[in-house]
């Protein structure tokens, strides 16, 4: 795809769905206070569905027939170094920025009453990294992409920060380094590309480049760096069950349905296009760790004793999917480890949430605390069985589509790593319906969790919905394949030619 084919689009759609969410966050500051903590909310809330309600036309007016970039902007912003504000999306950004807005809506309400101190700030801390992460998966200027993409380090930093569980600090301080120092490398890769390309930060210009064997090995090295760390990929994993069981229930929502997501969609916007080749010789080192992250972690989840870092852990295994989806270059494996990575922001989204409801009324995640959650909290339990099922890959769900695909991408392209993929599913029920098993089925396990009490108005609402998306797209996957189809063609073709 070059820069010429794309589709312009005179509203500025992309703008507001970055700076909507941004300037709620912005006037959340300035008004809220925490002795006014309703005023606050409701504004948080009107700002979350305000930033959703402008993604919609995206995806009313996108045509899936063509794989160029629509809605595009473009204004100069730094002309000394040709840098551009310069945003677009296709088939397979269009998906993320949809979520991205949805999932904010459901932060918002999860921690609409748990949540009691520092409201506006908690409020605005979401609204703003929703703002900037709908920025990551627009930008088609390399530089505006790495302001974006660093900059949501900064909120989620302060959201575990301060929000936190006791090792928050710790949590908060492992994320960001790790996460800062995979990125520095990228940064090298990107002015390498300017200087290559003629002073260029255009993305697309950047696809065109033809580079040498070793460039190409070098720059696939240096984004790796940063998107590893991101995604995570085993072994640079280690940072995410820490945050995920330090962070609160809205910022472990966040961080495993869509800030994971930011390194998966790197790969796709810049290793597979830019270094084609690269992608190519380093495939095999790709796929062999994604089935490490699929089968090894998937039994570290098995022996975990507290329900979020298990489901951090599924998280790992499930977004080793993603990877290996993406190195077995075909359409059904790319498809659905876009699929796959749209599922886990509902289905783990879902999950923590779930988690979150126990948490705010037995303050304990450890499974051994819990048991016979069901003769107290029927409802609660039929949704929690519901996305454990959808985590486990139960057909009809979310969680099957992505998964099947990816196991038939790789069974074509080779029988072994298939198969090796598909005992993924089998792990995937251990570890979620052992779970399940021990905490809602059996006796009531104490007097602690004889005095719960089930779901509210507000929970069953954000559960349901959930429940309706992770049902919808496993029953009805077409829109959403539809979609990217001729993006992820279009990139098989780039990748598949060769640049040297």
């Amino acid at each position: 795809m070059t820069a010429s084919d794309m589709a312009s689009n005179t509203f500025p759609w992309l703008t507001l769905a970055i700076f909507v969410p941004i300037a709620f966050g912005l006037l959340v500051l300035a008004l809220g206070r925490d002795d006014r903590p309703g005023l606050t909310r409701g504004l948080s809330l009107i700002g979350a569905i305000a930033g959703f309600l402008v993604t919609i036309p995206l995806y009313t007016g996108f045509d899936s027939s063509t794989a160029a970039m629509q809605f595009v902007e473009k204004t100069s912003w730094i002309e000394a170094f040709n840098v551009n504000y310069h945003l677009g999306i296709d088939g397979i950004s269009l998906w993320f920025v949809l979520l991205t807005a949805f999932i904010t809506i459901i932060v918002v309400l999860a921690g609409w009453e748990v949540i009691t101190s520092r409201v506006s700030q908690y409020m605005a801390a979401f609204l703003i990294l929703s703002g900037l992460m709908v920025g990551v998966f627009v930008a088609l200027d390399g530089m505006l992409f790495y302001v974006f993409f660093e900059a949501t380090l900064i909120p989620m930093y302060i959201i575990v920060g301060v929000w936190g569980g006791p090792n928050r600090v710790y949590a908060a301080f492992k994320f960001f380094l790790y996460t800062l120092m995979g990125s520095l490398l990228t940064l090298v890769a990107f002015v390498y590309l300017w200087n290559v390309s003629g002073g260029s930060f255009d993305i697309l210009t950047w696809h065109q480049v033809k580079l040498g064997h070793t460039p190409q090995i070098l720059i696939f090295v240096a984004l790796l760096a940063a998107f590893a760390v991101k995604v995570p990929m085993w072994p640079v994993h280690t940072w995410l069950p820490d945050a995920h069981v330090e962070a609160p229930t809205g910022g472990s929502i966040v961080l495993a349905a869509i800030m994971l997501k930011l390194g998966a969609y790197g790969f796709l916007r810049f290793s597979l296009p830019i270094a084609p080749d690269a992608s190519h010789s380093l495939a095999g080192l790709m796929i062999t760790l994604s089935l490490i992250a699929v089968i090894y972690i998937g039994l570290v989840a098995i022996v975990q004793d507290d329900m979020k870092k298990l489901v951090a852990y599924s998280s790992v295994a499930h977004m080793g999917f993603v990877t290996l989806g993406f190195f077995i270059f075909n359409t059904a494996g790319v498809e659905g480890a876009i699929v796959q990575m749209i599922s886990h922001g509902f289905v783990s989204g879902a999950m923590f949430m779930c988690i979150g409801v126990l948490y705010d009324r037995m303050h304990s995640r450890r499974i051994a605390d819990y048991g016979g959650v069901i003769n107290v909290m029927p409802r609660f339990v039929t949704f929690f069985v519901l996305f454990s099922m959808a985590n486990s890959g139960l057909p009809a769900t979310s969680g099957f589509v992505g998964e099947f695909m990816v196991i038939m991408g790789a069974v074509e392209h080779n029988f072994w790593i298939g198969l090796l993929a598909a005992t993924a599913l089998i792990l995937g029920a251990s570890y979620s319906l052992w779970m399940v098993k021990r905490v809602a089925f059996g006796d009531i396990a104490n007097d602690h969790v004889r005095e719960l009490t089930d779901i509210n108005s507000r929970e069953f609402l954000i559960l349901g919905v959930m429940a309706i998306a992770v049902l919808y797209m496993g029953i009805y996957p077409k829109p959403f394949t539809d979609v990217m189809h001729a993006s992820v063609e279009a990139l098989l073709q780039h990748v598949a030619i060769s640049k040297l």
